[in-house]
């Protein structure tokens, strides 16, 4: 069982606090590099919550 495999099982169930865990994230690196690279942060967090599994089942739209 790879590392992805064994984080998707720890966290199903809690899709909802690991995407704001994800956006918080995000949110302090956009904060620490003043905006700087907040195109290539907001793909990153797309990516990891795409990988994790968003509210509402895999392969849903992002919520706004």
């Amino acid at each position: 069982m790879s590392m992805m495999d064994k984080l998707k099982q720890m966290l199903k169930g809690h899709e909802k606090e690991t995407g704001q865990a994800v956006d918080k994230a995000g949110d302090y690196v956009d904060g620490k590099t003043q905006g700087k690279y907040a195109g290539q942060v907001d793909m990153a967090q797309d990516k990891i919550k795409d990988q994790l599994g968003r509210p509402g089942g895999e392969g849903q739209p992002p919520q706004p």
